[in-house]
């Protein structure tokens, strides 16, 4: 796996612009998948962001890209005022489902299925956007550009990111199936950065913050996992199919049990608005 950066608004393509918006717009078709198999963000970490932020109970945030939730459910502990998005409906309404009741000190959270370049909301109104996974699929000429205009003096931009690797055998032979089926180019996890804020003149150089774990993995989740990113979900149903078929044949030779074991390291990026 290699790590990429983000575009800016001039690098990116006409090809490169419509490949990324229907992209994107794939996870609609998934969400219950999603939330049964992508992880949560340790709590740690958000922690760590709201600490950096300055970000206290009652404090507005807006989470970008909120998916089903993972990260919805920790920014909700916080008590702060919370409005999370997403551009896929159906995501939204998984993260709706799975929000449950507030508890004490909580707020509930609202939830609007809407995009980022398409959000109304006033400048200067939040003290902290955070986005997980997700602000790379934000058109390059708006992310840090809106951003900026909605945080308030002070305030702060968090995007975090998830960063896998499955125990050998099967990580080489995951990483081997993705080449194949990807025109021989290799898979590419997103990650921010750091550079990218303090480049675009409209925020400080970033602060960051890593936090590693392990965990077992069933072949039905890494399944899930695998087959619920971008890429995948743009292949025809017969590669697909043969992905899906393959990563359990090669998961019931690692593992009677059909586990994979995985290392995660879930970063966080946080940047003061100049």
């Amino acid at each position: 796996m290699r790590e990429s950066t983000f575009v800016t608004a001039g690098e990116e393509t006409d090809l490169e612009r419509a490949r990324r918006r229907h992209q994107r717009g794939l996870f609609d078709r998934v969400a219950p998948l999603y939330e049964q198999t992508r992880p949560d963000y340790p709590r740690a970490l958000v922690e760590w962001v709201a600490a950096t932020a300055g970000v206290t109970a009652g404090d507005p945030v807006l989470e970008v890209g909120c998916g089903t939730g993972q990260l919805t459910r920790e920014l909700v502990r916080l008590g702060a005022d919370l409005t999370a998005i997403d551009i896929s409906p159906s995501m939204v309404e998984a993260a709706r489902a799975g929000a449950g009741q507030p508890r004490a000190g909580e707020r509930a959270a609202r939830l609007q299925a809407v995009s980022f370049e398409e959000l109304a909301a006033p400048d200067a109104s939040v003290a902290l956007i955070v986005s997980a996974a997700a602000f790379h699929w934000v058109d390059p000429e708006v992310r840090f550009r809106k951003a900026a205009r909605l945080l308030r003096p002070g305030g702060w931009l968090a995007v975090l990111d998830h960063a896998e690797r499955y125990d050998e055998p099967f990580g080489s032979a995951l990483r081997a199936m993705w080449q194949a089926r990807n025109d021989g180019g290799a898979w590419v996890t997103r990650q921010a950065d750091s550079d990218a804020f303090a480049g675009s003149g409209l925020f400080e150089a970033a602060v960051r913050e890593v936090v590693t774990w392990r965990t077992r993995r069933s072949a039905d989740a890494v399944v899930g996992v695998e087959s619920t990113r971008a890429i995948s979900l743009s292949w025809p149903p017969d590669v697909r199919a043969g992905f899906t078929e393959e990563i359990r044949r090669r998961l019931a030779g690692h593992d009677g049990a059909g586990v994979a074991i995985e290392s995660w390291a879930t970063m966080a990026q946080v940047a003061l608005r100049a």
